[in-house]
């Protein structure tokens, strides 16, 4: 799950980090105050998305001519004529794809005197088993080009997980940062603190970028991009409570009422599959008979009827569907408990486009009969390669 800008600078103050004073507002209406409450004479009004790239972006409804979605104001007025042009229109980023997001709230920052721009994350380094920092002097809008051309100006350091943030950690850190006097104390303050963040309320990514070092030589957290995992939540009410669903694809909010791990994707081909593998090899042989998925669909090895009919209806949905292939091993799964939510969920939304399923395991030929003696238009088949022919010649036909 993701949160914005503005809570997660909330979330990372109440830890003890230091962030600017800012107000989120949702109107153009509260511009005006929020602005007053702050220290000024510079404000910084940021558009609130779960993108990065918003300061490059550029918004639809205002031509390509327009400031991007992070702007400075030198004055309350230019505040206001900022949060009136901004609220409501679409902003696109590299992250946000060419349909962009709509800016609903907007974050009113006090200003800061930068010296330098760092760039600090953390996340789950699978490939040593631990937390770790990613850090760079080459803080700012273009990190992914740092990556991809000086890779060597990128550190990660990685933390143990019984020991926590070391004094020789710290030592690293501040190294690669090339930190020294009062912004060295700063960073071997924060450092700990970000971590304790991290662990303690279950993050998957904490992205600050920039960390600035402010010309009177203190260390601020500029931006924050947050995201947690999702299979943690159960644990963290007051996480969920941030969840903007605006933000999010719709049908994948309804998946997650049904505990279904569903992922909307852009391609025509609708699939509902049990198991993650299985999931990646369906979507992989209808890429390679020359079409793509519309989404990664997993209803799990112990999904009921109810279950089965709520994906398919959600599958449905999405306009871009000109097919659907299901695709089940049962094992865990029955394959009539996949057929029984499969025809009632045809019959109670219909069934407008190809629909191709391919049954395999326990209790297949069952599952087989039910679809067979069912009446609805539904294709068989006797393997994967089979059925993803059939599900694309039936598009293309």
């Amino acid at each position: 799950m993701n949160i914005h800008e503005y809570q997660a600078k909330a979330l990372l103050k109440s830890f003890g980090a230091p962030v600017a004073e800012g107000v989120a507002i949702f109107s153009a209406d509260e511009a005006e105050a929020a602005a007053k409450s702050l220290p000024g004479p510079l404000y910084v009004v940021k558009s609130q998305i779960h993108a990065g790239g918003r300061g490059k972006g550029k918004f639809k409804e205002l031509g390509p001519d327009a400031k991007g979605g992070v702007r400075l104001a030198f004055s309350i007025e230019e505040a206001k004529a900022h949060a009136k042009e901004m609220l409501g229109n679409t902003l696109v980023t590299a992250q946000t794809g060419p349909a962009g997001k709509q800016v609903n709230r907007l974050y009113i920052e006090d200003g800061a005197d930068i010296d330098r721009e760092l760039y600090l994350s953390l996340l789950v380094d699978r490939s040593v088993g631990k937390i770790a920092f990613v850090v760079s002097t080459e803080g700012g809008m273009d990190i992914e080009a740092v990556a991809h051309d000086t890779p060597e100006k990128i550190v990660t350091v990685a933390i143990d997980p019984e020991a926590g943030v070391t004094a020789a950690d710290l030592a690293k850190l501040t190294s690669a940062l090339k930190l020294e006097g009062e912004a060295k104390a700063d960073g071997e303050k924060l450092f700990p603190i970000l971590y304790k963040a991290f662990v303690e309320k279950d993050m998957s990514l904490l992205e600050i970028n920039p960390l600035i070092v402010m010309k009177n030589g203190r260390v601020r957290v500029l931006d924050a991009k947050v995201s947690f995992d999702g299979n943690a939540l159960f644990r963290h009410d007051d996480i969920k409570a941030l969840r903007d669903e605006t933000e999010e694809d719709a049908k994948e909010i309804e998946a997650s009422k049904w505990d279904l791990a569903y992922v909307a994707l852009d391609g025509n081909i609708g699939c509902m599959v049990n198991g993650a593998g299985l999931a990646m090899a369906t979507m992989d042989i209808i890429k390679l008979y020359g079409k793509e998925p519309a989404n990664f669909c997993d209803v799990g090895g112990g999904a009921g009827k109810e279950k089965v009919a709520a994906a398919f209806k959600i599958i449905t949905a999405d306009p871009k569907v000109e097919g659907i292939l299901v695709n089940i091993f049962g094992g865990i799964m029955k394959c009539d408990v996949i057929a029984e939510g499969v025809v009632a969920a045809v019959q109670e939304v219909g069934l407008k486009v190809p629909l191709v399923v391919r049954l395999e395991g326990t209790n297949v030929e069952l599952g087989k009969k039910i679809l067979n003696e069912s009446g609805l238009a539904i294709t068989a088949a006797d393997d994967l390669d089979d059925a993803a022919k059939k599900i694309v010649a039936a598009i293309n036909g």
